[in-house]
């Protein structure tokens, strides 16, 4: 649905910043801050600076320079989240350039990343409800704004939606020819994504989306195993919320959609663009992604139960 990423300056130095520059980037927005108390660079893109036990400086880091990671995109949406208290992300305690240093300062989610606990049985279940109820009170908020920004990339409307959905399962199918792993489904790549495009209901919600909602970046209390928050905006763009599903398992699906519904009833369009976005998601990690090929053919196994169900 996007274009492939690339790095933009891919050669470029990546130094981290010694602790006095950070502490004075904080200090524009919080007077108090006294001292880095870590450096966390496991989100890839961007590192992050803890100042005291609070406070989180965020800056892109220069070798993986893209162009759809922004973090002024991602001051954007946290602001516009800020309005709703039962939406739990980090707050923007200041934003700006010091030199060639873009940065954010908010404040730290508690927990942490879900990806670095074992998570299962009703505590699972339960995150992944409370994660879905979190992204159904995400994309209800006013889209307007996120139409009229450039920084966020992506469809505006339905043509546009489904004529990248065609593009992209045509693409998906092309790839999986060439993947030497055995296709076990009793129906074909191309079948399927015939069955996809054509359950595409003719009006499909166009929403702002996290772009990876997954394990890394939902917070949990270690203790309470209770989400605590979602973190990392500085990929959204514009689409079907159902590309904000991005737990492995077909019953993570579930469960996130689940507390979906939780917030109100779902109409069958909804579902059914849901349902062929999935396919069009598992299917192009099939083709792309080696280590996901295994779960993605799983998940298409549900998928395709799932529209025969439908149909």
């Amino acid at each position: 649905m996007l274009s492939h990423d690339t790095y933009s300056q891919p050669d470029a130095a990546d130094p981290v910043l010694d602790e006095a520059t950070v502490c004075a980037l904080a200090r524009r927005h919080v007077p108090s801050a006294s001292r880095l108390t870590g450096v966390d660079e496991s989100g890839g893109e961007a590192r992050t600076y803890a100042i005291d036990q609070d406070v989180i400086i965020k800056t892109q880091r220069p070798h993986r320079l893209r162009p759809r990671t922004s973090l002024e995109k991602e001051v954007f949406f946290l602001d516009h989240l800020a309005s709703d208290p039962e939406i739990h992300v980090p707050s923007v305690l200041g934003y700006g350039r010091y030199g060639d240093i873009e940065y954010i300062c908010m404040s730290r989610m508690s927990g942490v990343a879900a990806s670095t606990l074992t998570l299962e049985g009703p505590a699972r279940t339960k995150v992944l409800q409370d994660l879905g109820r979190t992204l159904r009170r995400i994309h209800g908020v006013p889209q307007a704004p996120f139409y009229a920004n450039p920084l966020f990339p992506g469809v505006r409307d339905r043509e546009e939606f489904a004529r990248r959905v065609e593009e992209s399962l045509g693409e998906a199918v092309a790839g999986i020819a060439t993947v030497q792993f055995t296709w076990t489904l009793e129906i074909s790549p191309q079948q399927l994504s015939e069955v996809a495009l054509a359950t595409l209901p003719p009006a499909v919600d166009i929403v702002a989306l996290h772009s990876n909602p997954g394990p890394e970046h939902v917070f949990v209390d270690p203790e309470t195993l209770e989400l605590t928050g979602l973190i990392d905006f500085g990929d959204a763009y514009i689409g079907h919320p159902s590309f904000d599903w991005r737990w492995p398992r077909p019953e993570d699906r579930r469960m996130v959609l689940n507390g979906y519904e939780g917030e109100g009833a779902l109409p069958d369009d909804f579902l059914a663009a849901w349902r062929s976005t999935m396919v069009l998601r598992e299917m192009a990690a099939f083709a792309s992604r080696p280590a996901s090929r295994g779960q993605a053919l799983e998940n298409l196994g549900w998928l395709a139960r799932e529209l025969e169900l439908a149909r």
